[in-house]
């Protein structure tokens, strides 16, 4: 079963990082409404786009989601 990009983006959690990829990662993990049974690029992003202030650029997210489909095709 493929897991969800929320089960990738906890992969990325470093409390000690100040990297955007790991504070998304950290400040998702807070997040109790974070979608995370999802895998679909359309539903995180408006989710993210009307919900994460915590996220400062929708880049992070673009980022993240092209590592968790790169993960995904090996």
């Amino acid at each position: 079963m493929k897991r969800s990009f929320y089960q990738f983006l906890m992969t990325l959690r470093n409390p000690e990082s100040v990297e955007p990829e790991a504070e998304f990662a950290n400040n998702a993990f807070h997040d109790q409404s974070f979608p995370k049974q999802e895998q679909d690029y359309e539903k995180i992003s408006e989710y993210l786009e009307l919900n994460a202030g915590y996220l400062p650029s929708m880049t992070i997210f673009d980022e993240a989601y092209a590592k968790y489909k790169d993960i995904d095709r090996k």
